[in-house]
């Protein structure tokens, strides 16, 4: 039974995927004699924990209650008060934990709390559906760099535009409403200036109730028009990034259209160090980083090694021609050995179209995730 309420539990959490960076989202149940009283998930930042809905919901039946919670209850005071004070106080007995905060802020201290007021803790019932479902905020909290994701699309003989640059569309429009739906969960959509110059893209969330994220522009000498869409449409804020050798001139007429300037030091082949700008960013409490743009901009992110997870959409066409572009560009790696190996892979279709998601192996944070999945006990890297 204590598997299937914490399921209820991140079924609840899930409700605010997107929604509540930089916090993790959190589900809680409430069960009293086999029953479910009362439930809650955290719906945004600064608003009240999943715990705290789940009380107020249970009133007087929390007392004596098993509380299932996917996540740790807090024991400072942020934005809001501790969870584990309304716990003691509301009288519940018994408190099931998927996995242990990975926030050294807390990471254990809430458990301690409950313990020494005689309420019985149990911990890693479904820790790493639990951890999977963190996974932006396990890396963002322990290393205070974002979660990077690619996003690609390519034909089956692996090109992402025809030898002119036309590339739309490759993927039918079932995958590409899929790709606005990722843009909505992720804090941050980040391209090359190369797309902006080709396209002209909003980069917005084009689903009913969505949310923009903040649209990141790496654009080293500052060439994206002040006519560009992204510019001018006021739906969501404007990073450019940028290296010192900009025009002061231009940055000035940018910042006219109230974009954010960001100057980032020279990377080690030339353009600015993604890596920095990653840093800079996690630093404003952006959690995530979606990338969605072309085969220079995605081998620089992956040979920085600032990418943790893929979306990789095959569309079943040939395009053919050896100068059409493939979705990683750069030198390459010389041999085969020295190939990027990618784990936990799931296959499925979308619409007409195949979609790979994938983790690369031995990224920053990756083995926090692993760790804080496997067991809930081991909270040395937690």
């Amino acid at each position: 039974m204590d598997e299937i309420f914490m399921q209820r539990a991140l079924q609840l959490a899930a409700k605010s995927r997107g929604k509540t960076s930089p916090n993790p989202m959190v589900g809680a149940v409430i069960v009293n004699n086999g029953q479910i009283v009362g439930e809650g998930w955290h719906q945004a930042a600064g608003t009240p924990h999943a715990e705290i809905h789940a009380l107020c919901q249970a009133g007087h039946l929390a007392k004596n209650a098993t509380l299932y919670v996917t996540l740790e209850p807090c024991c400072h005071y942020g934005r809001t008060g501790p969870c584990s004070d309304a716990i003691i106080t509301a009288g519940i007995k018994k408190v099931i934990v998927a996995m242990t905060d990975p926030n050294p802020v807390v990471a254990g201290k809430g458990i301690s709390i409950l313990r020494a007021n005689a309420i019985e803790v149990v911990e890693g019932v479904l820790s790493h559906e639990a951890a999977k479902l963190n996974e932006v905020f396990i890396k963002w909290i322990t290393t205070k760099m974002p979660f990077g994701v690619l996003k690609t699309a390519m034909t089956l003989d692996g090109k992402i535009a025809a030898f002119t640059g036309h590339s739309k569309w490759i993927t039918g429009e079932q995958a590409r409403d899929y790709g606005h739906r990722l843009r909505n969960i992720y804090d941050a959509i980040l391209v090359g200036i190369g797309t902006v110059l080709a396209d002209d893209p909003a980069l917005t969330t084009r689903i009913p109730g969505g949310k923009n994220p903040l649209r990141v522009v790496v654009d080293s000498m500052a060439r994206i028009p002040l006519t560009a869409k992204l510019l001018n449409d006021n739906q969501a804020p404007v990073v450019i990034a940028v290296s010192p050798n900009a025009s002061e001139e231009k940055l000035a007429a940018l910042r006219s259209k109230h974009a954010d300037i960001v100057i980032v030091p020279c990377g080690p082949r030339g353009g600015i160090d993604l890596r920095g700008l990653f840093e800079i960013l996690g630093r404003r409490s952006i959690t995530s980083i979606f990338i969605e743009g072309g085969s220079r901009i995605n081998a620089s992110a992956i040979s920085a090694g600032l990418i943790d997870k893929a979306y990789w959409f095959i569309a079943p066409k040939f395009i053919g021609g050896s100068n059409a572009p493939g979705p990683i560009g750069g030198t390459g790696l010389e041999t085969m050995e020295k190939a990027l190996t990618l784990e936990d892979i799931e296959l499925e279709r979308v619409g007409e179209d195949i979609l790979i998601t994938a983790y690369l192996q031995g990224r920053e944070g990756r083995h926090v995730y692993r760790t804080c999945g496997r067991t809930g006990n081991d909270k040395s890297n937690c």
